[in-house]
């Protein structure tokens, strides 16, 4: 019988043992091509985050910490490539930043026994544990996000949109389909119109869309879109004077990037959060004094505070988590890929966990089991100020609408399941 260590009793074991070899993490960042403005800040923040954890911490159990960049330029056979030159490193779970190399990495992790974190992007049916053993995409779905810009919008008008108009601008590639079978049901639901205006990669030309959009004056326009594209939606909207308030977009489509080109033109334009934006949290003092100056950095520290750093500061703290508890489970600090799976699924975040790593009242507090990789399913959103150049939170944590978003997951779920022969599990 295995027995189960805390994690303070795998770190004691540690500093009597033999040295380990690194605890690995790779990254499959773009810092180049026409989504490097929004890759950069992410994978700073990403790295940043282990950086800390080696200068502060010692690592993780007393292990030190890697991580393994390479560069996809947003490129999906770029991205496959990397996934298979780094794997055999000792990789314990994989941050690909795009759907497109998500998709392609299911099956092939699946069948490596490595886990993959593909937070709040990816295949949002990959939810559901059952048949996605090895996918997680906690803390929140894309299916989440358009129930979520739905449900504000009922907020705003008093639970009735019957009737209003709805257009959904969107990147045409797999990430910006994602949200468009979600809506439509939604809007079954709720008797909204819905039109569905796709742009081209990497989405320089957009006036056709817009061009659309003042002809048929929805009410309100979601998007979907990541890089370049997000700058140029949100200048198109303020040339045509489309309402701001009216314009939200996924979280990948709130960032400082996304906005500052367009100037005061992009004031009251909103954009959805997974965790709230910022830089007012201790453990900023941390990463000052540990990585920046001690010359350790990522980067320039120009994107510290941003929203796209923060996310990938997160993102690296729920991997660090899964990793604590990973070693927890295991007895060991030295884990595989196959136990930090293990610790993925068993991961547990709380307010008080949050806090305790200088990031209080951050994300939202959310539990992972064998069922559901999804995480919580909740979501914020926040609202541009131009003069102030700063984003602020509108609303509090809004949940998504259970009873459409889990039906469809069991529906794509148990169609891929079928597809690929995949037995459920949990039972």
């Amino acid at each position: 019988m295995k027995v189960k260590l805390t994690t303070l009793a795998v770190s004691a074991l540690m500093a009597a043992g033999p040295a380990m070899a690194d605890l690995v993490y790779p990254l499959l960042s773009y810092r180049t091509g026409a989504y490097a403005a929004n890759g950069i800040p992410f994978a700073d923040g990403y790295t940043d985050y282990f950086t800390l954890l080696n200068e502060r911490d010692g690592g993780i159990g007393g292990v030190p910490t890697r991580v393994l960049e390479c560069e996809t330029g947003y490129n999906t056979e770029k991205g496959v490539e990397c996934y298979e030159s780094t794997k055999g490193e000792g990789s314990l779970v994989y941050q690909p930043l795009s759907t497109g190399i998500t998709y392609q990495l299911i099956p092939k992790a699946t069948a490596d026994d490595i886990p993959v974190h593909s937070m709040g992007y990816g295949r949002t049916s990959a939810a559901n544990g059952k048949v996605f053993s090895h996918v997680f995409n906690y803390p929140a779905t894309y299916w989440d996000g358009a129930s979520i810009a739905i449900n504000h919008i009922l907020d705003l008008n008093g639970g009735d949109i019957s009737g209003k108009k709805i257009a959904l601008v969107f990147h045409n590639s797999a990430y910006g389909k994602e949200p468009i079978r979600t809506l439509e049901e939604l809007s079954k639901k709720h008797g909204y119109e819905l039109t569905t205006l796709a742009v081209d990669h990497p989405g320089q030309e957009q006036k056709s869309q817009w061009l659309q959009i003042r002809r048929e004056r929805p009410d309100y326009v979601l998007m979907w879109g990541w890089g370049v594209m997000n700058q140029v939606a949100i200048q198109e909207a303020a040339n045509i004077r489309f309402p701001m308030e009216n314009f939200i977009g996924i979280w990948w489509s709130g960032s400082e990037n996304d906005v500052l080109p367009a100037g005061d033109g992009a004031d009251g334009y909103k954009a959805l959060a997974l965790a709230n934006p910022g830089g007012d949290y201790p453990i900023y003092d941390d990463l000052q004094k540990y990585v920046y100056d001690a010359g350790k950095g990522a980067g320039a520290g120009d994107q510290m505070k941003t929203v796209l750093y923060n996310r990938g500061l997160y993102a690296a703290l729920l991997a660090a988590e899964a990793t604590k508890k990973a070693q927890e489970l295991a007895g060991t600090a030295d884990i595989t890929p196959a136990q930090m799976r293990d610790g993925m699924e068993a991961l547990v975040i709380t307010e008080e966990t949050m806090a305790g790593l200088g990031l209080p009242d951050f994300g939202p507090a959310f539990e992972v089991t064998c069922e559901k990789h999804g995480g919580s399913g909740l979501g914020k959103v926040q609202q541009w100020d131009a003069s102030a150049k700063t984003w602020s939170v509108i609303t509090d944590w809004i949940k998504s609408d259970d009873s459409v978003i889990q039906p469809l997951i069991m529906e794509d779920s148990a169609a891929f399941a079928a597809e690929n022969n995949i037995a459920e599990r949990c039972n």
